[in-house]
């Protein structure tokens, strides 16, 4: 408004005068400030002194336009803001993709020198429990260290299954599967593994949506700690209710069933430890809920919710 009164006094051409108006009064203003700014209900207001002589500037801007200008000025700095912002976000993930390319790079070498190494590691496995069954026949009575290098050889054959399908993790394909068949699969090679392990079946028809060889995985690793820790003539109950598979042992049970998914922790001297944990990523990668509980001296429930 004071900008406006001074283009006036000065003959400066204004084009557009943002809803300014003015005229001129003669009256007496004894308290005059130069300060002075009065709120109408319509429009601003203030007095400006017109000359010397006396009299006054009665300058006025309307409400709207003020209003319509401060919503421009802020419509303005939102869309400054966010452009702003947008360029920051550009120059942020430009940076750190170049910053992060090495790392990414030492960790594709890394995942394809882990697959490399899992598949090479299949066939001196294979080689060994092979030889040791030529050695079991040509010995007349098996030595200690026979039995130890081929209970080792199965550990490593056990840990290279595990590895095989953990590397799959992350590309899983589901897919409707009878729970049972499945099942039957693995327990095929568990009961002539441990022949004195009674197993009870009860079957049923459940369907779920699993990837088969994570499953198989899964189901292969509890069912073989089921057996290696049960007891002598012990028993696998294996039943599902609804959605929930059940596989109960009469096995030495565990004394802190909290812990057994975590990595390394075990409490037996076999093992390695990492088997369960691996159970418990292929469960949570096919959403399914895996709980324990257990009674040292009567044996576990292992319940699986699909």
């Amino acid at each position: 408004m004071i900008e406006h009164i001074r283009k006036l006094k000065m003959n400066l051409s204004e084009e557009d005068t943002k809803g300014i108006t003015h005229s001129v009064t003669y009256k007496d203003i004894p308290t005059f400030n130069m300060n002075n700014f009065t709120i109408k209900e319509n429009y601003f207001e203030s007095y400006i002194p017109y000359s010397w002589q006396g009299g006054y500037y009665v300058v006025r801007k309307e409400k709207s336009t003020f209003y319509t200008e401060v919503s421009s000025v802020k419509s303005k700095i939102i869309i400054t803001q966010f452009l702003l912002l947008a360029l920051f976000a550009s120059i942020s993930f430009f940076l750190s993709r170049h910053a992060l390319r090495p790392m990414q790079e030492a960790i594709t070498k890394l995942d394809n020198f882990s697959k490399d190494l899992i598949h090479d590691l299949n066939t001196p496995v294979t080689s060994i429990l092979l030889n040791t069954k030529i050695l079991e026949k040509t010995l007349e009575k098996e030595s200690k260290a026979l039995i130890r290098i081929k209970t080792s050889a199965k550990e490593i054959g056990e840990l290279h299954n595990n590895l095989t399908i953990l590397l799959e993790e992350e590309t899983m394909i589901m897919q409707e599967e009878k729970l049972f068949d499945l099942i039957d699969d693995v327990l095929s090679t568990q009961t002539s593994l441990y022949p004195n392990i009674k197993i009870e079946l009860q079957r049923s028809e459940l369907i779920v949506k699993v990837n088969a060889n994570a499953l198989k995985q899964v189901l292969s690793n509890i069912f073989s700690n089921a057996c290696k820790y049960n007891k002598q003539e012990g028993y696998i109950k294996v039943y599902a209710k609804e959605n929930i598979l059940y596989i109960q042992d009469s096995g030495v049970g565990i004394q802190k069933p909290q812990n057994i998914f975590k990595r390394n922790y075990k409490e037996q001297n076999s093992g390695h430890g990492i088997g369960l944990d691996i159970v418990k990523r292929l469960c949570d990668s096919m959403d399914i809920d895996i709980s324990v509980s257990s009674v040292v001296g009567e044996g576990t429930l292992i319940v699986i919710r699909f």
